[in-house]
Parts: C-alpha cells; sequence; structure tokens
C-alpha cells in the first residue's frame, strides 16, 4: 500500500473511531429513567461532572447520573427500559444505570415492575407539564376545550385498557405514588378526554398535596373543562 492509500485508510480508521465515541457517548448520556416522586433536597451530577445540582420532581434521569439521598429525603425512580421502580431513602446513594440504579451506598427499599404498556407513558409525564405550563399565558389559562372529541371503537377499547390497567396499579401502589395517575392522565392527554382527567388530577393532588407540578396539571385541566 502506498503512502497515500495509508493515509486514507487511517484517516478512515480514525473517522470510524470518532463515530464510535460519539454513539457510546450518546447512548451513556440517553434518558432512561424519570423521577416520578421526591421529598427532600436530593444532589445529583451526571456522568463526568463534579458539581452536584439539586434534584427536580418528574425530571428525566440520564444513564450515569449519580444521586445522593440525605436522611429523610426520599425519591421514586422508574426506568423506561423494563419497566423497574425503585423507591430510594436517605441515607442512600446510586447511580443510573440503562435499566436498573447501581448502589453505592444503602439499597432501594421497594422495588417494583411496572405493565409493560407503562413506561412509555411516563416517559411524557415532562412534555405534558410543558404543555400545562405553555398553556397559560401570563398565569391566565385559556378556557375551554370544546366538545370532546368521538373516539373510534379502536380508541375506545385503548381507554378502557388504560383504565383496567390503572385500577390495578392503584390497588398494588403505596398511598404516596402517583404514577398510576401519570399513566392514565398521560393516556388520556393523548385524546384530549379533559373531563375524564379531571378526577384523575384531583386524586394525585390528594396523595401529594405539596407538590406543585401536580398543582400546574390540576390548573390546567380545570381551565379546560371550565
Amino acid at each position: 500500500m502506498n503512502a497515500i492509500g495509508k493515509a486514507v485508510r487511517g484517516a478512515a480508521l480514525l473517522a470510524m473511531t470518532g463515530l464510535a465515541s460519539v454513539g457510546t457517548a450518546i447512548a451513556q448520556n440517553a434518558d432512561v429513567g424519570l423521577l416520578n416522586m421526591l421529598n427532600g433536597d436530593v444532589n445529583y451530577a451526571s456522568e463526568g461532572g463534579s458539581a452536584g445540582s439539586r434534584a427536580q420532581a418528574f425530571m428525566k434521569v440520564r444513564q450515569g447520573d449519580r444521586f445522593t439521598v440525605p436522611a429523610g429525603a426520599q425519591l421514586r425512580v422508574v426506568y423506561f427500559d423494563g419497566g423497574r421502580q425503585e423507591t430510594w431513602k436517605g441515607p442512600a446513594a446510586f447511580k443510573a444505570g440503562a435499566k436498573a440504579s447501581d448502589a453505592t451506598n444503602g439499597s432501594p427499599s421497594d422495588v417494583a415492575t411496572l405493565p409493560s404498556a407503562v413506561p412509555q407513558k411516563i416517559a411524557q409525564v415532562p412534555e405534558l407539564l410543558q404543555i400545562a405550563k405553555l398553556g397559560r399565558s401570563g398565569g391566565v389559562a385559556v378556557r375551554g376545550a370544546g366538545k370532546a372529541p368521538r373516539l373510534t371503537a379502536e380508541q375506545q377499547a385503548e381507554v378502557a385498557t388504560a383504565k383496567d390497567t390503572y385500577r390495578k396499579m392503584r390497588a398494588q401502589s403505596p398511598a404516596d405514588d402517583v404514577t398510576p395517575e401519570l399513566y392514565l392522565y398521560s393516556v388520556l392527554q393523548d385524546f384530549l378526554l379533559y373531563d375524564d382527567m379531571k378526577p384523575v388530577v384531583d386524586e394525585m393532588v390528594k396523595r401529594q398535596p405539596g407538590n406543585s407540578e401536580i398543582q400546574e396539571l390540576a390548573s390546567w385541566v380545570k381551565s379546560r373543562t371550565q
């Protein structure tokens, strides 16, 4: 192989190596879960980062994120791939993996596996919160949603299945866990069924009255049903 050929081959190998590195970095930084419950001042740092930040309710979790849960605090994280849901109570610390957490201090106080249809809908929660917030211009919600859309037989069956899944989840979930409600809310939002969403957000508010994000969802739905 002549010098030009070697140079071309070397450049190609470097490019392939660079693409592989980018692909690995993207995979490592992918959203893998969601904090669907948070109480207290929980600290987190992203992969490779030294400075920590305060975790927020309903924030997405990326692979490699490190969480420190102090005494008296707790959080619940659900992983999208596989539906594993973990509850952590401080003092504890863990690193988010692709499908589960890697404990560095303590262990989860409770672990459950959500139904297969649930994680995908739970992943939409941050976007649903944005819809609620953006729907309020200058703090005043745009009121009224008009007549509820007419669903096809297939869509009605999907909603019925979601409600059945919700009832089963609710019967098996802790009192302060609003994951069942968030799941059903997401399905109903897909079909703009605001009247059906109202009792769902009312249930969330009852279970987590101090959660400002849930209050935001409740205000949005109220504005669409008046």
